[in-house]
């Protein structure tokens, strides 16, 4: 009997359809697994995420909390004369693109959980984290839960603004979308805050506009008083880098290209940075986060590598990392 001997060929699975025609005996999905191997494996990607999840959280809060103290000293200190102004520029500029790694933690109630014990320190440490960049943590969290609510959807996800063709583009964009009279990510935000016409959406608009009045009173005060160098350099530059960097690391970088990227794993890219691993804010596996929020940032890496196989079996591409 020969190798092409038809009777060594194991018979396919099918299942006998309408006219006589053939089909395999269960649906395969997108991976060309059928629903018995993706609950397979939906259970052992489940059982080692559950690993990653939790661990000391107290890193964030000492970040949030020292890092916010000393941005503030900076003000009365460059008003008396004792402040390095090109090294505070630049802590600002850190600390203003680092607070919404800590704020990002609170949104998903991974410090504190409604009705635990640090459910206070998790909205505390996200209501101060953003104060650098003027965005206000009901505003951030509400948006950024729309995000993966309605990931890479063009109406509903209030980050598809950040989409570009390449790179540079998505680096321009980070501003351009910030310039009066463009539809960018505050109209797409206000938009949707309007179409969702909840209390909560209310709040993060009034509270929006707060603190940008805070914001603008303390520019126009400083710059009054003979200070305009100083605060332009502690407050308003700082937020506008780090603004463009958020955007491009935590919006752009890990989604593009973003149209018709809707399904479970195809929400977000695996990708290497140039920066690498941390100066990228954790992002080059940021495929982890949507999959898994409760994974705090950074632990997400770890994860990643842990859950590798199975998420070339899904049909990740898992080659950059």
């Amino acid at each position: 009997m020969s190798e092409a001997d038809p009777l060594l060929k194991p018979a396919p699975v099918t299942d006998l359809g309408l006219a006589g025609e053939t089909r395999p005996a269960l649906p395969l999905g997108p991976e060309g697994l059928d629903r018995h191997t993706r609950r397979d494996l939906l259970k052992e990607e489940m059982a080692i995420a559950e690993g990653f999840h939790g661990g000391a959280m107290w890193p964030y809060a000492v970040a949030t909390f020292g890092c916010f103290a000393v941005w503030l000293s900076f003000f009365p200190l460059a008003i008396t004369g004792h402040l390095n102004l090109p090294l505070a520029f630049v802590l600002s500029c850190i600390f203003a693109t680092g607070g919404y790694v800590t704020s990002h933690e609170a949104m998903h109630s991974n410090i504190g959980r409604p009705g635990e014990k640090y459910r206070w320190l998790n909205e505390a440490i996200g209501a101060v984290s953003t104060i650098p960049i003027v965005f206000p943590f009901s505003m951030a969290r509400i948006m950024h839960l729309e995000h993966h609510y309605h990931c890479n959807d063009p109406l509903k996800d209030p980050d598809y603004t950040d989409e570009a063709p390449n790179a540079l583009m998505a680096w321009y964009k980070t501003w351009y979308n910030r310039q009066p009279g463009v539809d960018g990510s505050i109209h797409h935000y206000k938009r949707i805050l309007g179409e969702m016409g909840t209390p909560e959406a209310a709040r993060a608009l009034k509270e929006t506009m707060l603190l940008q009045l805070v914001f603008m009173g303390v520019l126009f005060t400083m710059a009054w008083s003979g200070f305009a160098i100083e605060a332009a350099l502690l407050w308003w530059l700082p937020r506008h880098i780090g603004l463009s960097y958020i955007r491009f690391y935590l919006s752009w970088a890990p989604h593009h290209p973003r149209e018709g990227q809707t399904g479970r794993y195809e929400q977000a890219n695996i990708f290497k940075s140039r920066l690498g691993h941390v100066l990228s804010m954790c992002m080059e596996t940021h495929l982890i986060h949507h999959l898994y929020p409760g994974i705090p940032n950074h632990r997400t890496k770890a994860a990643y590598l842990a859950l590798k196989p199975i998420l070339e079996k899904r049909g990740v591409d898992c080659s950059a990392i």
